[in-house]
């Protein structure tokens, strides 16, 4: 029995996070290019040894990048966007740098918990968007009839002459070219990128060339747009890409992982290549058709531990599913995790404070090789019987723990009545009510929640938490904060208010800490991008809220002013999206879960006397399936779960949402039966191009189209907001309309936020007058 093992990716970041620290001390020029370059080779020899000692056959490479994988190919491939005018000077390292983060601008990060590039003061950095359907964000190769290729693969083929020369064996991985130009932008009206697939072919000829010259005898090459619902030219040119990179004579693992392959099946298997990966995790049901279709010459990967999540593997249950596939590929096998392990995190190892039930329950990247290596042994004949005794009584132990299952959370789903998520009135009759209470002006002002979180508001909360800081100190601090937050709100002249957010963390985290099913790692970090990296929370078992988690902070804030102050809140697809969640019950059923314990917020924020309720779902796109066959499923349970954390309120209490950084113009009738009455969204960066889809859609509802972009240094002035504000009163009822920016705050500083906001509220008066 021939059985190999390997990973698709590793994450590059480091065990604490050295290459995120490194990069940032580049980047504030206190760490030269060389030692950066130093930080790099000594986290992939680290990571190749883990991979070796954990019985691997392979060490992958070509996995590493300094910010992002997709950028790395954009340089690979030779096509740098020619508007950033590279000098012949500019080192590869500082090229790339200025194509993620612009020139001369400083890193932003998003205030929602997301993460995107600032405006250049020069020149703006490449865009950036989701990796399919995860929290990861890559670079998007900008693409015309201009756009030319050439090899560029110093870096590449330095990194496998590193791993040679420590005694691995290598298998290079690449992103496919049919995925390269899929992830791309057309930059000119009306072009058609897969165009440049005849001119990008030859230089991916060259590529796996140039490597099996310097004897890598098996090269990945990632093509997970094969789970998508392709248009056939792209399914066509499948055949013919890969029978001319097949020529060159290296072997070809071809790999596709997120999604099942479906109608592109029996076209993926037919592929001339030497091998195919397929996901077992997120399409188990095609296993056997797949081992039915490949070729018995052909070699069959299986991700068989879950690459996205962080659960322990049932290591019977996954060899139950191998056994009868091995026999029918005659025992060649090879065995990886589902997808890249870029999006766990490293290693339990450092979590020393875990509940150590729960930590037994889980396996981040580095035990996620442990448990190939294991299924390698049993299915070669050498079972680990310690091993997998040690599985059992872990699966076991999560199965029946009281912890996981309160009865009490499935009595409260099972009596939930049918109209449970509907408001008592129309939006019409509710908009009146609401009006009557609030009396705001014509193009109301307000923002999306969050304030700067200062350096004091920073050093307090990490003393708290230390248990340096008393809580009842930590308490007033914060209320100080949000009594200056709320004065100079007031003296802006802003509408309605917000607390500010001083309290919070994160606008996930800060609401999993209070919800029972909840637990927090200390060093459970995953790169987002860049030197981003976020530590989602992990649903473990059945969500409910034990007490009010943001009521006293907001009747505080009202207290400080007459005018309305909004309740702001975490709605249930976001909470559930930025986290990993339990794979032992729908995702749909934690969902529901969330959103109870948010209604159970709103209530008491409306009993409370608060008025207005934010709940904010900037992830609600993101968790779209990538076959729109399954999104109706999706939609309808992730838009019922907004409704239910929201319609609990009477007509007169108005219910706000938030989205952002997302293409909402295919599903605007399902963000139209969330039934909020009124939606603050990103649109400055499109220039208020994304307004027209709900214009056209004649959406029914309030909008507040962001006016000016939070994640750019730059202070726009009254008459950009004006000219904006024209734009939207163009296409949405000028009484719909409300003003604010594009999300969030917090990682802005004071003196530009007050300025910012002072010309919006201008902005909104010349509005009013004319």
């Amino acid at each position: 029995m021939t059985i190999r093992t390997h990973v698709l990716g590793f994450p590059r970041i480091g065990a604490a996070r050295e290459l995120k620290l490194g990069l940032e001390s580049h980047w504030r020029g206190e760490l030269s290019e060389a030692d950066l370059e130093a930080t790099g080779r000594q986290l992939r020899a680290r990571h190749w040894a883990q991979q070796r000692d954990a019985g691997l056959d392979y060490v992958t490479v070509g996995d590493f990048a300094f910010y992002d994988q997709v950028a790395s190919h954009i340089q690979l491939l030779g096509c740098e966007p020619a508007r950033f005018h590279f000098a012949p000077e500019q080192s590869p390292l500082a090229r790339y740098f200025t194509m993620a983060r612009g020139a001369d601008t400083h890193a932003a990060h998003a205030g929602c918990g997301h993460a995107h590039h600032a405006h250049a003061a020069g020149t703006a950095a490449l865009e950036m968007t989701k990796w399919f359907d995860t929290n990861y964000h890559y670079l998007v190769p900008e693409l015309s009839p201009q756009t030319r290729f050439s090899l560029a693969c110093e870096r590449l083929l330095a990194e496998v002459a590193e791993a040679q020369a420590l005694g691995h064996p290598v298998k290079a991985a690449l992103i496919g070219p049919l995925t390269f130009l899929w992830l791309g932008k057309e930059k000119t009206p009306g072009f058609d990128r897969l165009a440049l697939l005849e001119q990008l072919l030859p230089v991916y000829g060259d590529l796996l060339d140039r490597l099996k010259r310097q004897g890598v005898t098996w090269v990945q090459l990632d093509e997970p747009i094969l789970g998508l619902d392709l248009p056939n030219a792209w399914r066509s040119a499948f055949e013919s890409t890969y029978w001319q990179l097949n020529q060159v004579g290296v072997n070809i693992l071809l790999a596709t992982y997120f999604s099942p392959l479906e109608e592109n099946l029996s076209l993926t298997c037919r592929l001339p290549v030497a091998g195919l990966h397929v996901d077992g995790i997120r399409a188990p049901h095609e296993l056997i058709s797949v081992t039915d279709w490949l070729p018995a010459h052909k070699v069959l990967s299986i991700g068989i531990v879950d690459g996205r999540n962080i659960w322990r593997t049932d290591l019977d249950a996954a060899l139950a599913v191998l056994r009868p596939l091995a026999a029918r590929r005659d025992g060649h096998l090879w065995l990886a995790p589902s997808c890249s392990l870029l999006h766990v995190p490293f290693s339990l190892e450092a979590e020393t404070e875990l509940d150590t039930d729960i930590q037994s329950w889980l396996a981040f990247a580095t035990e996620k090789l442990a448990e190939i290596a294991i299924l390698k042994g049993a299915l070669a004949g050498h079972p680990d019987d310690a091993a997998l005794a040690q599985s059992r009584r872990a699966v076991a132990g999560r199965r029946a723990s009281p912890r996981v299952h309160r009865p009490q959370v499935a009595q409260r789903l099972q009596a939930l009545s049918p109209t449970v998520d509907r408001r008592d009135s129309s939006f019409p009759q509710r908009q009146a009510m609401q009006r009557a209470r609030l009396q705001l002006p014509d193009f109301p002002t307000t923002t999306i929640g969050s304030f700067p979180q200062t350096p004091a508001i920073r050093a307090a909360r990490a003393s708290h938490k230390r248990g340096e800081l008393a809580s009842a100190e930590y308490e007033r601090q914060m209320r100080a904060e949000i009594a200056r937050a709320v004065g100079r709100q007031e003296a802006l002249g802003l509408d309605v208010l917000v607390h500010g957010e001083a309290e919070r963390n994160d606008m996930v985290e800060y609401f999993g800490e209070q919800l029972d099913g909840f637990i927090f790692t200390r060093h459970g970090w995953v790169q987002s991008y860049g030197s981003r990296c976020v530590k989602p929370p992990v649903i473990y078992g059945d969500v409910q809220r034990p007490a009010a988690m943001t009521v006293a902070w907001t009747v505080h804030a009202q207290s400080l002013t007459n005018k309305p102050m909004k309740g702001m809140l975490t709605g249930p697809v976001t909470i559930l999206q930025w986290s990993f969640v339990r794979d032992d019950q729908p995702r749909a059923t934690t969902a529901l879960q969330i959103a109870l314990a948010i209604r159970d917020e709103v209530a008491d924020l409306e009993a409370a006397g608060i008025g207005i309720i934010q709940i904010d779902e900037p992830a609600l796109r993101e968790g779209l399936p990538l076959r729109r066959g399954q999104w109706d499923a999706y939609l309808g349970w992730a838009t019922r779960a907004f409704r239910i954390a929201a319609c609990v309120v009477n007509d007169t209490t108005q219910i706000h949402t938030h989205m952002c950084y997302a293409q909402f113009n295919d599903i605007l009738p399902q963000i139209a039966a969330m039934d909020a009455d009124v939606i603050t969204i990103e649109t400055s960066r499109s220039d208020m191009a994304l307004l027209a889809g709900f214009g056209q859609f004649q959406y029914p509802n309030e909008i507040g189209p962001g006016v000016y972009d939070i994640h750019s240094p730059r202070i726009p002035t009254t008459v950009d907001m004006v000219r904006l504000l024209q734009k939207a009163s163009a296409v949405i009822p000028p009484a719909h309309l409300w003003v604010n920016p594009d999300c969030g705050l917090k990682t802005r500083g004071w003196a530009e936020t007050e300025a910012a906001l002072q010309n919006m509220v201008a902005a909104a008066r010349q509005m009013r007058a004319a």
